[in-house]
């Protein structure tokens, strides 16, 4: 079991009358932290929303009801809550009228849950993301030279827990979570109506990595409607498998404006759509694997500080560009990444020009560490 971050914040906000919801990605490792949380604890109902009986059950309840499944139990916890109609009615009601009872949810995506919980909840409850392991959980759990060792298989083969954890089974590993696994939840959605362009949309997306995605553009190749690419790619956001990067702008007129970037939450779910598990030596596109890591395993670190920033790229029509900006607590600080450390970069004259207050760095492989890794108070 490779120690969470997760672990060390949610004990913190129990007992405050609040439901704690942890959503993610399927085989992150929602359930077992959740497990690992209540292990000792007793008096817990633990129910999934995967059994026939629990959906009846917690489906449109009254209080009558609740109040005989619940019984002498002090905390809940709800595994798979996605998978019941209705449930942020149902939490809603046992969150105002069981005030003392501890209540634990879990999502294996946000669909569901984005569209009947939070704003039943509003006010209710505590979110927490739990994504595929962290560096800083990597360097926690084997130490920061093993980490740094395993660099590259984890640009290749991602950061899912098993993956991590059982090294030779990567390749099996991923092809199954690429799979079924991964849409899972998307293709029993009732708005996703053309699971062959849900596919192929993974695809074209995993191929353009580190490139302006064009929704017209997209829309052109994969020969569906412009509505389709923007409705089928809010899925797979909320399915934790892409997240879009804005451009980041403020007045400047030649400022990109109309495109974004798509990154993979795990390079190694990218990989798997490609078919593609090559070292890096034999690789042509170890620049944008470079990009996906850092930039992901970024957004993971704000996500587990709770921290409030604005992140984007930044580029110009005439082509000057910086790979991530990030505004946070009044600064401003700019990152071109390359993987080789013989590389070297500079500020652009129009981003400094635009920008002169910001702290411009390069991130290579010998000097990502800090950009990864939370301050001892910060974590």
């Amino acid at each position: 079991m490779i120690p969470r971050m997760l672990e060390r914040q949610i004990p913190g906000r129990l007992g405050d009358g609040k439901a704690i919801l942890v959503q993610g990605a399927r085989q992150t490792g929602k359930t077992t932290l959740i497990r690992n949380l209540l292990e000792g604890r007793e008096k817990v109902l633990a129910l999934t929303g995967d059994e026939a009986l629990t959906r009846q059950l917690l489906t449109d309840p009254d209080l009558a009801r609740l109040r005989g499944l619940l019984g002498g139990h002090a905390v809940l916890f709800l595994d798979e809550a996605q998978r019941i109609p209705n449930i942020g009615l149902t939490l809603k009601l046992l969150v105002d009228h069981f005030p003392d009872l501890q209540i634990l949810v879990t999502g294996s995506s946000s669909l569901e849950l984005a569209d009947h919980v939070h704003e039943p909840l509003t006010g209710r409850k505590w979110d927490f993301p739990l994504f595929p392991i962290s560096w800083q959980e990597l360097e926690e759990h084997v130490g920061a030279f093993e980490a740094r060792r395993q660099l590259e298989q984890r640009l290749v083969y991602g950061m899912y827990p098993e993956v991590v954890s059982r090294p030779g089974f990567e390749r099996d590993l991923l092809t199954q979570l690429s799979g079924e696994s991964l849409t899972r939840d998307l293709l029993s959605y009732e708005g996703l109506r053309k699971p062959a362009l849900l596919g192929r949309l993974l695809q074209a997306l995993a191929l353009q990595v580190g490139n302006e995605v064009s929704i017209n553009e997209l829309a052109g190749l994969l020969q569906a409607g412009r509505g389709t690419i923007t409705s089928y790619l809010d899925l797979l956001e909320k399915a934790y498998v892409v997240f879009t990067l804005p451009p980041f702008l403020r007045n400047r007129r030649d400022e990109i404006r109309s495109t974004r970037k798509v990154y993979f939450w795990d390079n190694g779910i990218r990989n798997a759509l490609l078919g593609g598990f090559q070292p890096l030596e034999l690789r042509t596109d170890t620049g944008a694997l470079w990009e996906n890591f850092l930039v992901s395993e970024r957004r993971k670190l704000l996500a587990y500080q709770r921290a409030t920033a604005r992140l984007g790229f930044w580029r110009t029509h005439s082509g000057a560009e910086v790979d991530l900006v990030e505004e946070r607590d009044g600064r401003l600080t700019a990152w071109e990444f390359k993987w080789s450390s013989a590389k070297r970069a500079s500020c652009p004259a129009a981003f400094r020009e635009s920008y002169p207050e910001a702290t411009f760095l390069l991130l290579n492989r010998d000097s990502f560490r800090g950009f990864l890794i939370a301050a001892p108070d910060e974590s």
